[in-house]
C-alpha cells in the first residue's frame, strides 16, 4: 500500500471513530492549492496530523488547526466543496504535503461504505 493510500485509509477510519475532521486556516481563510489544474482543500483526521503540516511545510506556516464535527463536515462542507469544484485532500503528509485528492461525493460514498463495515 502506498503512503497516500495508507493515509487515506487512516483518514476514513479515524474520522469515523473520532467524529471530527481537522482543517487549517489563516487570516485569509482555508487553503485550496492548485495542482495539475485542479484545486484541493486539505483535511486531516487528527489535530496532530494537521499541526505536523503547519510545523513542517513552509507554505502552511502561520496557519491554525480548526476542528469540525464529522456531522457538520458531511452536511455543509462536502456539498460546498462539490459546488465549488474543489477536491478533498485526505491526510496530506510529508515535506511537500501530498496525498490523495478525492472528489467530495466519492468521500461521502467512502464514508457511507465504511460505516457499514
Amino acid at each position: 500500500m502506498s503512503s497516500s493510500a495508507a493515509q487515506a485509509h487512516a483518514f476514513y477510519a479515524e474520522v469515523l471513530d473520532r467524529g471530527e475532521v481537522w482543517a487549517i486556516r489563516d487570516g485569509n481563510g482555508y487553503p485550496a492549492p492548485e495542482a495539475d489544474g485542479r484545486r484541493a482543500m486539505p483535511f486531516w483526521s487528527s489535530r496532530a496530523r494537521a499541526q505536523r503540516i503547519i510545523d513542517t511545510v513552509e507554505a502552511f506556516r502561520g496557519f491554525q488547526p480548526v476542528a469540525l464535527t464529522l456531522q457538520e463536515w458531511r452536511a455543509r462542507w462536502i456539498p460546498g466543496l462539490l459546488a465549488d469544484g474543489l477536491l478533498v485532500g485526505l491526510n496530506w503528509s510529508g515535506a511537500r504535503a501530498t496525498g490523495y485528492d478525492v472528489a467530495p461525493d466519492d468521500v461521502e460514498r467512502n464514508l457511507m461504505a465504511r460505516r457499514r463495515d
